[in-house]
């Protein structure tokens, strides 16, 4: 491009420039403005939260008071909710994506016979609803027994249709056939050169997959209300509606300043799973700008 082309073109690269961070700027206020009206809230008395401005600090900083009576309140459910819920996401989606790296593995670096049957289902899986699905497995979870326990949770986390296509496209180019070939020349057996090579070159998508299983089941409501009726095994999705159920019903409870708290809490988890495992993203991302 010429000089006074590339003179001429400097300002229409300027304004788009300027249009496209504004936009972006309002995307990121749009993002944070509930986090924000979560924070500022659960640091107000019950009082406050009605009397003073929403964006912005009440009369005391009542944050730590709050911390506190969420954790003891009704001899302190709100823990054993989240206990639950940490045995739904490790064990659930923990299975899941375990599940779904070795399938999808297999399904990529493995030629027999179906397997395009087997990618038509699994198509099909993801395309259908989770909530189309939950009252087909109430009945079938009826009929075993198994509602109102943990398992009613954690059965239907381990399956993940979505997570087994991602990483069957991942481990397609992620994991090149010749390495493997070269493995098993070397006289590596099948479960060896999965565990210590083709882990390490999956890495990123097992944890992508992995965060997409935590947040569904950390955020999943209408599976555990339909399954459960013990509050004692409910997940924070449920136990924190309940106590907002009690916060405006016909018998008001004044424990509006809990369940913001509350919901305050349950976000912390997920925050900070996300920023430990972006560093697996970041490494991904370097070993694959890297020509070989």
């Amino acid at each position: 491009m010429t000089a006074p082309a590339l003179a001429r073109s400097t300002p229409f690269a300027r304004r788009k420039s300027l249009v496209l961070t504004v936009v972006m700027s309002l995307f990121i206020l749009y993002t944070l403005l509930p986090l924000f009206w979560l924070i500022i809230n659960a640091t107000k008395t019950q009082g406050d939260l009605f009397t003073t401005f929403g964006l912005w600090f009440g009369d005391s900083f009542n944050l730590w008071n709050n911390i506190v009576e969420t954790f003891t309140y009704r001899d302190g459910i709100f823990v054993r909710w989240l206990g639950n819920t940490l045995l739904y996401v490790v064990v659930g989606a923990g299975g899941a994506t375990v599940l779904a790296t070795m399938a999808g593995y297999g399904l990529a670096k493995y030629n027999f016979r179906g397997r395009k049957a087997v990618f038509a289902v699994v198509i099909g899986a993801v395309a259908v609803p989770g909530t189309a699905l939950a009252v087909p497995t109430f009945l079938m979870f009826s009929q075993l027994g198994l509602t109102n326990t943990p398992w009613a949770i954690i059965i239907p986390s381990l399956i993940s249709p979505f997570g087994l296509y991602l990483m069957w496209v991942f481990a397609s180019d992620a994991v090149p056939t010749e390495l493997l070939e070269a493995a098993r020349m070397d006289g590596a057996s099948e479960m060896r050169t999965f565990f210590t090579i083709s882990t390490k070159l999956l890495m990123p998508g097992i944890v992508t997959v992995l965060l997409f299983a935590v947040v569904a089941t950390w955020n999943n409501y209408f599976l555990p209300l339909i399954m459960l009726s013990d509050p004692a095994w409910y997940p924070l999705t449920v136990g924190l509606n309940q106590w907002n159920a009690q916060a405006t019903g016909a018998a008001a409870q004044p424990i509006y300043n809990l369940v913001i708290t509350g919901s305050l809490l349950s976000i912390i988890p997920i925050v900070v799973a996300f920023l430990l495992l972006q560093r697996f993203w970041q490494s991904g991302l370097s070993a694959g700008s890297v020509k070989q």
